[in-house]
């Protein structure tokens, strides 16, 4: 099985060295609430997008992944194989498969970081990006 290597922006890399202390000791970053040797199952993160409020119909773990697969390419103008690389996803034609082993390190890297800069700036409201992005509230 050939490695999956997905480069991270320096925001990304922060956060995971503030959990360190909580999960480093452990095989997976986000573990089973049951068992450390096992990863955050799914229902975990749906429970947890509940809990903030996002209602079934709204968004589930899965919507971040198309979310950003479409502002990556319709609003920051990223290649779409340079998405699909980094979302692990299969090149669909036989061929493709079967010759292509590019992996687009630099790239992606250089993606991530665009897309977390992103993220930032709506959060912050430091661009015109921010001006048709609400304020989340939580529920109670």
């Amino acid at each position: 099985m050939t490695p999956l290597i997905i480069p991270l922006a320096r925001q990304s890399v922060e956060i995971l060295r503030e959990l360190e202390p909580v999960s480093g000791r452990h095989e997976y970053v986000f573990p089973n609430g049951r068992s450390p040797t096992r990863p955050m199952s799914e229902n975990a993160v749906l429970a947890a997008l509940r809990r903030l409020g996002f209602p079934k119909d709204e968004m589930c773990g899965h919507g971040f992944r198309a979310t950003a697969r479409t502002i990556l390419d319709e609003q920051l103008g990223f290649r779409p194989e340079l998405i699909e690389h980094q979302l692990a996803h299969k090149v669909k034609d036989p061929l493709g498969r079967a010759y292509n082993r590019t992996q687009f390190l630099e790239q992606r890297q250089n993606m991530m970081q665009v897309w977390a800069d992103y993220l930032d700036d709506l959060r912050d409201g430091d661009s015109d990006r921010a001006s048709n992005v609400t304020d989340f509230r939580r529920s109670n």
